[in-house]
């Protein structure tokens, strides 16, 4: 056999075998590179200017010690940190529970059922502010709708609902619930949705009640939905402001307060920005752990919408 024939089958196979395949980059050529430039560099600036500065900013701005030395001594504050703590606990639960048994209710394909749903949803859709400061008003303890009512139906008078912490925070909470929750009812809604109806007709086959169908079919897959959205409310939450600011205001005496607007009264009020930041930078050794968890539960679970 000859030279030649003896390297024939050498390059046939060489030729066969598969060659490894160099990776190409996707790089930007001529003129490319300076339009991605032109498009990347407005979104940076607005994530630097709007995001990056305002929490950098605020760190140095609460990074003194001595404002929180002087928090923790104004009783104000602690009581202000037990109020946070009943309005985020209290709301956040309650909210999401009432959201959560609402939704099954919606779930109905009556046409009613759908146009109450409309009407339902009106409350988180129309502003904050129109929205609280009518329930204030309400709530005038003189000549409010509340009051009022309940002189001209039990010819009783009325509490003085403003003047009293205990009534402030159940006010407070109360219009807060009121206002968000029609969102996460029609999150619940959609996670509902999405769960296959043959899982029901199944069990209903096999005799299950609407009882058994509701915790052993819904609560399990709707669980990671629900911890999930309860993780992120909290969060959303402990920055609220709106219901307390609008309806009672803080009062009375700032008995009221949450950590959101005791860190408006220091910035904008009395003139304190760099306590007010401090203020409201205390509630991130609950805000981080939160966070995290979020993360991690995002990461780890499915959650279905």
């Amino acid at each position: 056999m000859s030279s030649i024939q003896e390297t024939l089958p050498v390059r046939s196979a060489a030729a066969a075998s598969p060659r490894p395949r160099r990776r190409r980059r996707a790089g930007l050529q001529g003129s490319e590179f300076p339009w991605a430039i032109a498009f990347i560099v407005p979104y940076v600036a607005i994530f630097l200017a709007f995001v990056i500065y305002p929490i950098v900013y605020g760190l140095w701005l609460g990074s003194d010690p001595a404002l929180y030395r002087e928090l923790f001594s104004d009783p104000i504050y602690l009581s202000t940190v037990t109020n946070t703590l009943l309005y985020v606990g209290i709301g956040v639960n309650l909210k999401m529970l009432l959201a959560f048994l609402l939704s099954g209710f919606f779930m109905r394909k009556r046409w009613w059922v759908k146009a109450l749903l409309v009407v339902y949803i009106l409350p988180w859709a129309i502003p904050s502010l129109p929205a609280f400061t009518s329930i204030h008003w309400m709530l005038n303890g003189n000549w409010g709708f509340l009051n009022s009512l309940l002189y001209h139906l039990f010819d009783v008078d009325g509490p003085i609902w403003l003047n009293d912490r205990g009534l402030g925070m159940t006010s407070n909470i109360a219009a807060y619930t009121w206002k968000n929750m029609p969102f996460w009812t029609v999150i619940f809604l959609a996670g509902r949705m999405a769960i296959p109806r043959e899982l029901y007709e199944a069990a209903e086959v096999d005799g299950a009640s609407a009882l058994h169908r509701f915790t052993h079919i819904t609560i399990p897959l709707m669980a990671n939905l629900y911890l999930v959205s309860t993780l992120l409310s909290t969060i959303w939450s402990l920055g609220e402001f709106n219901a307390v600011f609008f309806v009672t205001g803080g009062g009375p005496a700032m008995t009221t307060e949450v950590l959101a607007t005791l860190g408006i009264r220091h910035a904008f009020i009395m003139g304190e920005p760099r306590l007010g930041v401090a203020a409201v930078m205390s509630a991130l050794p609950v805000l981080i752990p939160i966070v995290l968890v979020l993360m991690h539960k995002l990461r780890r679970a499915e959650v279905q919408l």
